[in-house]
């Protein structure tokens, strides 16, 4: 059941979240992840608007953290983002997803597999199941951040104008989700070696998102800079 900030969220986000979370309870035997203290839920105000944000954390043998944070921002702003962390022992590459919705519906929606493996390529598997999805077109492709070689060549960034391409969007992300965790119930340790860089690779790809200033901008102008920083850098993109 959809939580109660997920009522009051634009559409969109809210069956996005029910996806995730639905393929996360059929696929992964879920464990409780601990935020630091008095970041789970938090509320603020930002220009005289209300800013709350809900997050929902876990962990399991195969990820270190799970991820999905839901916020809106007075009647302006509603936000998603999701990531799940793969501990670094193991081949996995980092599911992001982020939706932006406003008054005139939602202005970004992206969804990749970024990959943590040397070579920046994703396995095989990955590669083959992702390839044997259907095809989908949008009419307003989004343009990547200069930061953006963290993400695959199957990384989705768009902006939804029709309720159809919003279903394509959903569907999308279900199909990422689902094949990310089955792939991850097959995946078999790296070696001691492969760990390090796989943990290298992961620091980067949280290191590149913490560049995103828009995001730091928000969180500074609401709750000051200071907790912006331990929230951008302990919450959203903490370093394994």
């Amino acid at each position: 059941m959809p939580t109660p900030i997920q009522l009051q969220l634009h559409p969109l986000i809210g069956q996005l979240a029910q996806i995730i979370v639905q393929n996360w309870q059929k696929y992964l035997d879920l464990m409780p992840y601990e935020l630091p203290a008095g970041l789970g839920y938090v509320e603020g105000k930002l220009e005289g608007e209300k800013i709350v944000i809900k997050n929902s954390c876990y962990q399991t043998a195969k990820f270190r953290k799970l991820h999905l944070e839901l916020a809106k921002v007075g009647t302006n702003l509603d936000i998603l983002h999701c990531v799940m962390f793969p501990r670094p022992e193991y081949p996995l590459p980092i599911f992001g997803c982020d939706i932006v919705a406003g008054k005139a519906g939602v202005s970004a929606a992206i969804a990749d597999l970024s990959p943590t493996s040397p070579n920046k390529t994703l396995s095989l598997g990955y590669e083959t199941a992702l390839k044997a999805l259907p095809e989908q077109k949008f009419q307003q492709i989004r343009e990547l951040p200069p930061w953006g070689d963290i993400f695959s060549q199957f990384c989705l960034f768009v902006r939804p104008s029709t309720p159809e391409e919003e279903a394509q969007f959903l569907q999308r992300v279900d199909d990422f989700v689902g094949i990310h965790c089955q792939q991850a119930q097959s995946a078999e340790l790296l070696s001691p070696e492969d760990t390090t860089l796989s943990s290298m690779a992961q620091q980067n790809y949280c290191l590149q998102q913490q560049q995103n200033d828009k995001t730091l901008r928000v969180l500074e102008k609401a709750f000051g800079n200071e907790w912006a920083r331990q929230y951008l850098t302990s919450v959203l993109f903490d370093l394994p």
